[in-house]
């Protein structure tokens, strides 16, 4: 019945990405690994697959978890992005809206496979941020745990299929936190930084300040 509970994803975008290194939102909790996924509420034949696993584990918290009966309200980890987080009440952030947005999280002892689109290994960490797009597979599953009852998502493979624009959270470049390299600057104090400046055309040597390369 795994298969019933099992997603491959079409093309969706990552945010909130800890998928080399655990990471737990508050002290105290549980590390895992984990993601947000954006599903483009075009992508309908993905929809249709999610909605049929969370249905089938659905049926698994009937018979396997919760003694032969659901919930009256059953929470599900899949949130409309043009409507509301259920955490606060607030909007959810401009990248969502005409999505659908679930997390997916791996136990730190279960580390996904994180692989290009050919299907090579990802080494290079830099290479997988927020804002990426790529596919994912996850597993839908019933839960009981501290007195509540739901269905859970847990992060299994991930590919990455292409560059997008980085999502906040995501560490700076150097070239976005100091600027181009090798900038051209004015004045005496950014010319100690700045790569010694060819000799303008047509002004005679004696004509420069032999400290910054720029006419008197």
């Amino acid at each position: 019945m795994d298969h019933l509970t099992n997603v491959t994803t079409g093309e969706v975008r990552l945010s909130y990405v800890h998928l080399f290194k655990p990471y737990a939102a508050m002290q105290g909790q549980e590390e895992k690994y984990s993601c947000t996924v954006l599903v483009p509420k075009t992508d309908t034949e993905t929809m249709a697959r999610i909605n049929a696993a969370i249905e089938a584990a659905r049926q698994r918290g009937i018979t396997d978890k919760w003694n032969g009966q659901c919930p009256p309200i059953l929470p599900t980890p899949v949130y409309d992005g043009d409507g509301v987080r259920p955490s606060d009440g607030m909007a959810f952030g401009a990248e969502c809206k005409g999505h659908w947005v679930f997390t997916a999280s791996a136990k730190a002892d279960y580390p996904p496979e994180i692989v290009d689109k050919m299907g090579n290994p990802i080494i290079n960490q830099s290479e997988v941020y927020s804002g990426m797009y790529g596919r994912v597979n996850v597993r839908f599953f019933p839960y009981t745990f501290g007195g509540k009852k739901g269905i859970g998502c847990g992060l299994g493979p991930v590919q990455k299929l292409r560059d997008g624009e980085a999502l906040g959270g995501s560490a700076p470049s150097a070239a976005q936190a100091f600027g181009a390299p090798q900038q051209a600057q004015s004045g005496y104090a950014a010319s100690q930084y700045a790569q010694p400046q060819a000799a303008p055309q047509n002004v005679p040597q004696s004509a420069l300040n032999p400290i910054t390369g720029v006419p008197w």
